[in-house]
């Protein structure tokens, strides 16, 4: 079965509201394609190595996280960035990319949908940038759960050992969750009593940040605490538009 792509992306954007944010990138369509869409592939990061493998599955449209611009939009084209162009205009597939409206949705997003595999039981919002909340406080049921079950709940959910920094109470009631690149957050969630943060990538200052602050500093992988959101976004489209959807994924370990 086939969609327009248009309507796909007119979706996409009305789910997402990428308008609300100021971000690092340009959200929405990147690269245009076909007129319509048969097959729906995602993936978290653009590069080669996921094109060939969009091209393989004989997508249509390719919807990631971190698209191929970034900043103001595109610069010089350079030979890295030519290889990439040249597949996806090789196998007509289109690209679409939505990076913080992904992170901050409160269903779809990457924050909402790991707080919920914590078994949160409330979700509030944390994390302002620009006066758009772009994270996740997770209030965990009852009276929490212990923080080495947090830890093994996460390397669950993510597939990878965390590194965790274990500066925090016993008994974990909240975590704060920004996925990706939240390491700066750190004090903003030991500021609304957070027990945990729980974030992608680490900063060299926040073991120390941690234990001065008294909480669980958790750091799960750029990589694999952002696979979530654009899955679900693929199935949305499945479900709503009845198209095909792949979820491509490349391990990263960072």
């Amino acid at each position: 079965m086939a969609a327009s792509m248009l309507e796909i992306l007119d979706e996409l954007d009305r789910i997402l509201e990428p308008g609300r944010f100021q971000d690092y990138c340009p959200n929405g369509l990147q690269v245009p394609g076909p007129a319509e869409v048969t097959t729906v592939a995602t993936g978290v990061s653009a590069h080669a190595e996921l094109f060939e493998l969009a091209a393989a599955e004989r997508a249509s449209l390719l919807v990631v996280h971190h698209g191929l611009f970034w900043g103001t939009g595109p610069g010089p084209i350079d030979a890295t960035l030519k290889r990439r162009l040249q597949i996806l205009f090789d196998a007509e597939i289109a690209l679409a990319a939505y990076h913080l409206p992904l992170d901050a949705h409160p269903e779809i997003g990457n924050n909402a949908l790991l707080a919920r595999a914590l078994g949160a039981v409330r979700l509030d919002p944390f994390a302002p940038h620009h006066g758009e909340s772009i994270g996740i406080l997770a209030v965990l049921p009852g009276e929490g759960i212990r923080a080495g079950e947090l830890f093994a709940r996460v390397a669950d959910i993510t597939s990878r050992e965390p590194l965790v920094f274990d500066a925090g109470p016993e008994q974990v009631h909240s975590v704060a969750i920004v996925s990706g690149a939240g390491a700066d957050f750190l004090t903003d969630a030991a500021a609304v009593g957070a027990d945990a943060l729980l974030t992608g990538e680490p900063a060299e200052r926040v073991m120390a940040q941690a234990r001065e602050s008294g909480l669980h500093f958790i750091a799960a992988g750029h990589y694999a605490t952002e696979t979530l959101g654009v899955q679900r976004l693929g199935e949305h489209v499945s479900e709503r538009f009845g198209v095909r959807h792949v979820f491509l994924d490349v391990p990263n370990p960072v």
